[in-house]
């Protein structure tokens, strides 16, 4: 049996943002998202090589912002509370430091409500593309200035920008994080193979 992903749980506003995070600190081998109506999305689990195409990529933005110190970039485990009250979790993100040091430790400790600078999602096997297109809009419309959807089928990435255009670029193209990660670049040849 083939069960399309994500699966949308519809609930309203049944639960409060300090609800929702108590329901997925208890529920942790579970990973969930919630959209700006409340209903709870399950997430599938990474597979194998999404995962490897992710950490590479992870790997590359870490050595660029540990030389910059720039800002501080987050794992695909966390959850950030965007302005329109979805909970998400990029595949990875970052966000510069006067933003986040405005936060509170309380607001750090739990889906801090900021939307990140930059944003990745990476395609798994099961995902929609139409899914992830419309997540990353989401993020741009939230705050975002800069976002990769990394199609690791179509070996393509689509560069979402602040202006809301979108770019598509091949597999043989150095993406640029342009004045959002300045300095950063990242061969897709190599991240996509």
């Amino acid at each position: 049996m083939e069960i399309s992903m994500p699966v949308t749980l519809r609930m309203g506003d049944l639960m409060s943002d300090d609800e929702f995070f108590q329901f997925c600190q208890i529920n942790d081998t579970l990973e969930f998202e919630r959209d700006s109506q409340g209903n709870v999305i399950v997430m599938s689990r990474t597979g194998s090589l999404s995962g490897l195409v992710n950490t590479h990529f992870t790997g590359h933005l870490f050595s660029w912002n540990e030389r910059l110190g720039l800002g501080v970039m987050f794992s695909s485990s966390t959850g950030f509370t965007l302005p329109n009250g979805a909970v998400r979790s990029p595949d990875a993100s970052w966000i510069r430091n006067e933003r986040w040091d405005r936060l509170s430790e309380d607001e750090k400790e739990k889906f801090a409500p900021i939307c990140p600078d930059f944003v990745v999602e990476v395609r798994s096997k099961s995902d929609e593309p139409k899914y992830l297109s419309d997540k990353m809009k989401e993020y741009i419309a939230n705050g975002a200035r800069l976002g990769w959807l990394i199609d690791r089928f179509e070996k393509k990435a689509y560069i979402f920008r602040q202006d809301g255009s979108v770019e598509t670029a091949e597999i043989n193209a150095v993406l640029s994080g342009e004045d959002v990660l300045p300095g950063f670049t990242l061969d897709l040849g190599e991240l996509i193979k």
